[in-house]
Parts: C-alpha cells; sequence; structure tokens
C-alpha cells in the first residue's frame, strides 16, 4: 500500500480521518450550545477517560463547533474574582447579543487547586446568573473527585461524559471509512484481528491502522497483514506512548508501577484498579514507606486513584507494556 495515501493519524490529540463513536456527545453538544444562546439552564460539561480515549481529540472537535474565542477583562490577581468577573462580563454581553460562550480546558485535572477552586466558583455564579456560558473540561478518570474535593456543589455543575474505548462497529469504522476514502478495504478476518489486538483504543487503532496499511502488500488488507505489521505498530507504541510516560519515572517509581502491573495481573478480577496494600505487600514493604513514590506517580499522570485505597495506570495497556518490556 502507498504509504503516501497512509490515511491513519497516530498522534496526541490529532484529529483521526473518521471521529468514530462519538455523535453521541458532538450531538448533545449542539443541543446545549443551542440552549445557552437562549438562555436556558444547561450545566457545564466534564469529559473523562484513560490517556488515549480521545478526550482532547473529542474536545477540539466540541470546539470547533463553538463560537470564535472572545477576549475580556478582569486583573485583580485573586483568580477566583477574577475568573468570575471575566465570565460573568461576557456572558452578559453574550446575553445582550442572542450568542452564547464556550470555555474549553484540556487536562484539566493539572490545575492548581486555587484554579480548580475559581473554575467551580464561576461555573456556580454563571449558572446562578442563567448567563449563556459553558465551561467544558476534559480530564483523566478521577478528575471528577478533583473538582468535589474543591467544591462540595460541583457534582451539580457539571454534567459528566465518561469517554470509553470504542465499540466493535465504532472500530470498524475508524478504520474502514478512511480506507474506502483510498480506495482501499479490509477483509472482515483483518478487523477481527485489529479489534482484538487494539481493545477500541482510540489511540491504537491508529497505530495498527497506520502500521497495516504501510506493510500490507495490496488491498483488502488481511489477518496476516496485521500479523506482519503488529511488531511495527508494537514497537511504535512502546517508544512514543509507553516508553516516554515510563522514562519520566524515577527507579523507584518504576518498581511501584512493576509491582502494580504485577498484582493486577495476579488478580484476574477484570478490574483495571488495585489495592495498594497489595502492591506494598508484592514488593514487601509497609504501604506507608511507598507512600513518596505512589504520590509522584500520581502528580505525574501516570496512576490516579479513582477510589480510596486503589489505584489504576492512566494508560490502557500499560501494565501489559511493563510486564513484557520493563
Amino acid at each position: 500500500m502507498d504509504p503516501i495515501r497512509n490515511p491513519y493519524a497516530p498522534g496526541a490529540g490529532q484529529r483521526p480521518p473518521e471521529l468514530a463513536g462519538r455523535d453521541e456527545q458532538l450531538d448533545a453538544f449542539d443541543v446545549v450550545l443551542e440552549r445557552v444562546a437562549r438562555g436556558r439552564p444547561e450545566r457545564s460539561i466534564v469529559l473523562t477517560g484513560l490517556r488515549g480515549v480521545g478526550k482532547t481529540v473529542l474536545l477540539n472537535a466540541l470546539r470547533s463547533a463553538a463560537v470564535p474565542a472572545a477576549v475580556g477583562r478582569a486583573d485583580s490577581g485573586d483568580i477566583e474574582i477574577d475568573l468570575v468577573e471575566l465570565l460573568s462580563h461576557l456572558g452578559g454581553m453574550a446575553a445582550d447579543t442572542g450568542r452564547g460562550i464556550a470555555v474549553f480546558v484540556d487536562e484539566m485535572q493539572d490545575l492548581e487547586p486555587d484554579d480548580v477552586s475559581a473554575l467551580c466558583a464561576a461555573c456556580h455564579e454563571i449558572s446562578q446568573a442563567r448567563l449563556p456560558v459553558i465551561v467544558v473540561g476534559a480530564g483523566l478518570p478521577h478528575l471528577p473527585a478533583v473538582l468535589s474535593a474543591s467544591k462540595s456543589y460541583s457534582e451539580r455543575l457539571f454534567r459528566y461524559s465518561r469517554i470509553d474505548r470504542l465499540d466493535r462497529a465504532a472500530a470498524d469504522a475508524a478504520l474502514v471509512l478512511p480506507a474506502e476514502e483510498e480506495g482501499a478495504a479490509y477483509a472482515p478476518e483483518a478487523l477481527e484481528a485489529l479489534y482484538a489486538t487494539t481493545g477500541g483504543y482510540p489511540y491504537f487503532i491508529q497505530a495498527y491502522g497506520k502500521a497495516v496499511w504501510d506493510l500490507a502488500p495490496a488491498s483488502p488488507m488481511t489477518a496476516a497483514d496485521v500479523a506482519v505489521a503488529a511488531p511495527e505498530a508494537e514497537s511504535e507504541l512502546a517508544v512514543g506512548f509507553f516508553g516516554s510516560r515510563f522514562e519520566r519515572a524515577t527507579p523507584g517509581e518504576r518498581e511501584y508501577l512493576r509491582a502494580m502491573a504485577d498484582v493486577a495481573a495476579a488478580l484476574h478480577d477484570g478490574t483495571d484498579a488495585v489495592p495498594t496494600a497489595d502492591v506494598a505487600a508484592h514488593l514487601g514493604r509497609k504501604p506507608q514507606s511507598l507512600s513518596p513514590a505512589r504520590d509522584a506517580l500520581l502528580k505525574k499522570g501516570l496512576i490516579y486513584s479513582g477510589e480510596r485505597g486503589r489505584i489504576a495506570f492512566t494508560v490502557p495497556h500499560f501494565g501489559r507494556y511493563l510486564r513484557e518490556n520493563a
């Protein structure tokens, strides 16, 4: 297959040629925009999910559907006061002109506590005043807990949408439709093999799709082509997706990550999260002694805690990568 015509786009935040499986979120946002512009009450939106599921791509798609960005005022130096004033002022102007305003925030879980508090306070104020302004944020699965810890009323401010891996039909569409645009096709068994390999994660679909296209001798692409291309795709992911994150960890933190991977494999309970006590037991250490490594990994965004006493990788298939390569 001609690599110049390869339609797939594995990359952080890079929009794939076919944004499959996200029609529900796109359609719902169109409704929100129209309601906001008409002065109807609406909650702001928060997209959550693991890395590689396409949160940033979806956030950018939603931003493309909104009104152009505008500048304003507010310079007291207190972020909470300024943000409330800024959004209230812009909201008043938007209401006067019959327009709506959307503010987009990616990686929201990385905001400083004061910034999270200010954002929640601003959303609360504009909601109370019924101004045509919404905030659309994206972040890791524990983002709702971050917002709730900042302001107890935050759960009533936002409409939470969990962005997950694609189902089989959407995953097939993400591969088939771009190929059809280039006059190419997949054999059914190739699509089955690709779904089994990628697990429906959008980033992996793009990486494997690119590798299969580049190495397949002709169309339709077959399961044998998928098998031949798999090492190429895995090598790309090992360097650009998994390895770059693993390299950010210190030796002690890497030991903790490997222990997490081993515990997850031993549990076989179908859950992504593992008990921190089990990780400590696996390493033969007291849980308290591992707190610095765990806290550092949380801050680096390599793991997250969705519930007390349990942790999980923010990157899908990271445990498998660690068991096979680290």
